[in-house]
């Protein structure tokens, strides 16, 4: 029979982490049925000189509301990702009732800034249950596939009400009630459970969320819906209590090793280096290998490079937020607030203020947001230009505090200025956490453990102050080709977004260039791949803005056999699918 499509000339990294090879891929109905010489096809795509990949599983992101109304699933869809998993650290839509669409919408407004608007604008709101939301967004086409966890908070609020915010523990009732959804969740395809401890996460109203009062009881009946299931895994972000209480790390660690052993699934938490807790990751990644070894299939997901943001003028953050001048014109076009700023008068003047607290009861703005701004003149050393070639691993000698010295001009002066370029969008690169050291040393160490799986690009989420969805070309070409040091092999880099991806979900239809496998396929120009600068559009329902990122060298990313991207662009096919599990 004729092929649909055959990719030939590519060189195969097959996702196995072994030799590539050199050879044709025939597709027929979405799926790999030839490796080798295949015979004709309908549509030939020319791969001489490239790589060819598995599509790329994202574990970590966050287009929940999204997902209702936006087909593209940008900008995840640009960087090769073929499957993205959605529900992660507790936060999503679904279950809900009328009366609490407010209440989600504000949650996640305030944990993953996304515009309350948007989200107001666009979700279509047309389920309650969690199998319906799963029905709903299934419903209508995307360009990628997509994977859905339940998700603690509203499943805490559906149960619990008021309660779920108030500091009071869940009951047994409550606790039963929860495991219920839990389990109707899995039964409808739901990829798992997952739930948030983390101080810097807050409502909208600068509340703590509903599964940050969780206790370890709570925690372990809800994940015993899961106990004997062959499917599904637990996901947990949890900074250990470091924000409000101090060093709770044992305590914490034994509610994860609680969460995880009733669930008796795989269980992944976040890993990251902390500046104010620096050797926290080597305790996190010791307490893994011990659950291991006790026969607990417990992993930490890896960012590629440090977890950061970007500040300026059009992002949600900036320097010069706090002043209480530019917070008289912050309302304004970015244009009269730039031409304001522009008035040396007005910078002499906002510049000799003393900064206001922006965190605290009421307010969403977590209060890193105020340590950073109370000590601006020695994270300044840690605040970069990220350039049109993003540089995501320049020394400190780079930073703009180390220019403002070597140019004897005051350090907020100098930001001011630097908030000023580019008629106003100048983008100001802050690595808040992985970059204590000025390097991606500790990062590697992360990446290469075994227990280790490549995400928390937080696709849709913090649409105001990062793009991190474009992790997976930037393992490829800064880990795998660019880096003088510490690299990791072009094979094992493409195992890491597949295989490893799909085998910790328990995935076995993709992740691997095999016959039988779905069509889910990347063609790379690796020589030429490449991240352009992120820039904000305002593309979001009610005009709100988000930051995107383009890529160069995507020739082509297939989704069950169709070609979503054609030379880094959408070609508006739309295969993507709800993954059911």
């Amino acid at each position: 029979m004729t092929l649909d499509t055959k990719i030939s000339g590519g060189t195969i990294h097959d996702g196995n982490g072994g030799e590539a090879y050199t050879a044709d891929i025939g597709i027929r109905d979405g799926r790999i049925v030839e490796i080798g010489s295949c015979g004709a096809a309908q549509t030939t795509l020319d791969a001489s000189g490239a790589i060819i990949t598995p599509g790329f599983i994202d574990l970590h992101t966050h287009y929940d509301g999204q997902i209702s109304w936006d087909e593209e699933l940008k900008p995840s869809v640009n960087f090769g990702v073929t499957t993205a998993v959605l529900g992660n650290c507790g936060v999503g839509f679904a279950p809900v009732r009328p009366t609490d669409h407010d209440r989600l919408v504000r949650l996640m407004e305030g944990v993953e800034d996304i515009p309350g608007t948007a989200l107001h604008e666009g979700i279509s709101w047309g389920w309650e249950s969690f199998p319906e939301y799963l029905d709903h967004i299934d419903a209508k086409p995307h360009s990628i596939d997509f994977a859905v966890m339940a998700v603690h908070d509203p499943i805490r609020v559906y149960v619990m009400g008021e309660r779920a915010s108030c500091n009071e523990p869940a009951t047994e009732d409550d606790i039963r009630a929860m495991r219920d959804i839990v389990a109707e969740a899995m039964e409808a395809g739901a990829a798992g459970f997952s739930t948030g401890r983390s101080d810097v996460h807050r409502t909208a109203d600068g509340d703590w969320t509903p599964s940050s009062e969780a206790t370890a009881g709570e925690l372990a009946g809800i994940a015993s819906a899961l106990k004997g299931r062959s499917r599904g895994v637990l996901q947990a972000v949890n900074d250990f209590n470091l924000e409000r209480e101090g060093d709770q790390f044992d305590a914490e660690f034994a509610v994860l090793e609680a969460f995880a052993r009733a669930g008796g699934r795989p269980c992944s938490i976040s890993l990251m280096q902390r500046d104010f807790a620096p050797d926290q990751w080597r305790r996190i990644l010791s307490e893994t290998e011990r659950l291991n070894a006790d026969g607990i299939d417990f992993r930490v997901q890896v960012a590629p490079r440090a977890i950061g943001v970007f500040s300026g003028l059009d992002c949600t953050f900036h320097p010069i937020l706090a002043q209480p001048s530019y917070l008289a014109i912050k309302d304004k076009p970015l244009d009269e607030r730039a031409a304001i700023m522009r008035d040396p008068e007005f910078k002499a003047r906002c510049l000799a203020e003393t900064p206001i607290k922006l965190s605290g009861e009421g307010s969403s703005v977590p209060p890193i947001v105020d340590r950073v701004i109370s000590e601006i003149d020695t994270l300044a050393f840690k605040l970069f230009r990220l350039g049109e070639n993003p540089d995501y691993e320049q020394g400190q000698e780079q930073s703009l505090g180390a220019e403002a010295m070597r140019d004897g001009v005051p350090i907020m002066d100098r930001l001011y200025d630097v908030c000023l370029e580019l008629d106003g969008r100048q983008l100001i690169y802050f690595p808040i956490y992985n970059y204590t050291e000025f390097s991606y040393d500790n990062v590697h160490t992360m990446l290469t453990h075994p227990n280790a799986l490549v995400g928390l690009s937080d696709g849709g989420a913090h649409v105001g102050t990062i793009c991190d969805a474009s992790f997976p070309a930037y393992l490829l070409t800064h880990w795998t080709r660019d880096r003088e040091r510490g690299r990791i092999d072009l094979a094992r880099a493409v195992q890491m977004l597949t295989a490893d991806a799909g085998d910790y979900l328990g995935l076995e239809d993709r992740g691997r260039i095999a016959v039988g496998q779905r069509a889910d396929i990347n063609v790379i120009d690796y020589a030429g791949l490449s991240l352009n600068a992120p820039h904000m559009v305002q593309d979001l329902p009610a005009g709100g803005q988000r930051l995107l990122q383009d890529a160069n060298g995507f020739i082509a990313t297939l989704v069950a056999g169709e070609q979503v991207i054609a030379s880094d662009s959408l070609t508006g096919a739309r295969p993507g699918r709800l993954v059911r599990f």
